[in-house]
C-alpha cells in the first residue's frame, strides 16, 4: 500500500487508483490538538460505528465512499478530492454556538442550523459562509448549495435512526468529497468523534466532549453508543 496521509485520527494508504484504505488511530484530540491522549480501542469504535452509519446513508440514497468494513481498525472507501469544508448541521444548541452567541445549552432549534467551516488548521477552521467559500475556490455555488441540501437530508436519517435507538442527535459534522465518477459524497467518518449524542433518558453526554470537558471515561460514552445502534 502507498502511504497517502496521517491525521489526527486516521491514516490514509493508496490500494487501488480509485480506492484507499483508512485506519483509524486510539488517538483523540481536542482545542487543536492542545489536548492529546490515547485510548487503546478508541479506533475500532469509530471504524465500526461510522462503517453502520455509512451503510445506512447508502441505503437511503445518500452518497459516500464507503465501500467496505475489512477489519476491526480498516475501511475500504473510494478516493475521493476533498473539499476543504466542513458541514456542521445543529439541532440543540451546544458547543461553539453557545460560546459564539451566548446561548444556553441544551436549547431546541426550531429548524436545523446549517453552518459551514473552512477546514484549515493554521487558521483554526474558522466559520464562513457561502460567499467566503466562492472566494477561496473551495467549491462552485451549485455545490455548496448541494452539501447544504445533503447534509439536512443526512441530519433527518440520522436524526430518527438515534432517537429510535435512544440517543438524541445534538449535532454532527460532515466532510465532502469528488469521487472518481465525478459525484459529490459524504467522506471522512461519522462517529461520537464528530457527532454529540446524548442519551435521551438520562442526558448522558456519550460523545468527544466526554474527553474535551473530562465528563467520563471516553470509551465508556463511546462503547455505550455502539451497544444502542447495533
Amino acid at each position: 500500500m502507498e502511504f497517502l496521509y496521517e491525521g489526527k485520527a486516521k491514516i490514509v494508504y493508496k490500494v487501488e487508483e480509485d480506492k484507499c484504505l483508512i485506519y483509524f488511530k486510539d488517538t483523540a484530540t481536542a482545542f487543536d490538538a492542545t489536548k492529546k491522549a490515547i485510548y487503546e480501542g478508541k479506533g475500532v469504535f469509530n471504524n465500526t460505528i461510522s462503517s453502520i452509519i455509512f451503510q445506512l446513508l447508502e441505503e437511503r440514497g445518500i452518497k459516500t465512499h464507503f465501500i467496505k468494513k475489512v477489519s476491526d481498525r480498516e475501511m475500504l472507501v473510494w478516493r475521493a478530492k476533498r473539499l476543504d469544508l466542513e458541514v456542521v448541521v445543529r439541532n440543540i444548541t451546544a458547543g461553539s454556538l453557545c460560546k459564539r452567541l451566548g446561548l444556553r445549552e441544551g436549547e431546541r432549534l426550531k429548524k436545523p442550523l446549517v453552518e459551514f467551516f473552512y477546514k484549515k488548521d493554521e487558521l483554526h477552521d474558522p466559520l464562513i459562509c457561502t460567499e467566503h467559500a466562492l472566494l477561496l475556490g473551495i467549491a462552485d455555488r451549485k455545490t455548496l448549495l448541494e452539501t447544504k441540501r445533503i447534509a439536512k437530508k443526512v441530519n433527518s436519517i440520522l436524526k430518527r435512526f438515534f432517537k429510535d435507538h435512544g440517543l438524541l442527535l445534538v449535532d454532527f459534522k460532515l466532510e465532502f468529497g469528488i469521487l472518481p465518477d465525478g459525484r459529490l459524497a459524504v467522506i471522512d467518518e461519522i462517529s461520537p468523534d464528530t457527532c454529540r449524542l446524548w442519551d435521551i433518558k438520562t442526558g448522558e453526554k456519550l460523545d468527544k466532549d466526554r474527553f474535551r470537558f473530562d465528563l467520563g471515561d471516553l470509551l465508556e460514552g463511546y462503547k455505550k453508543v455502539l451497544r444502542k445502534i447495533q
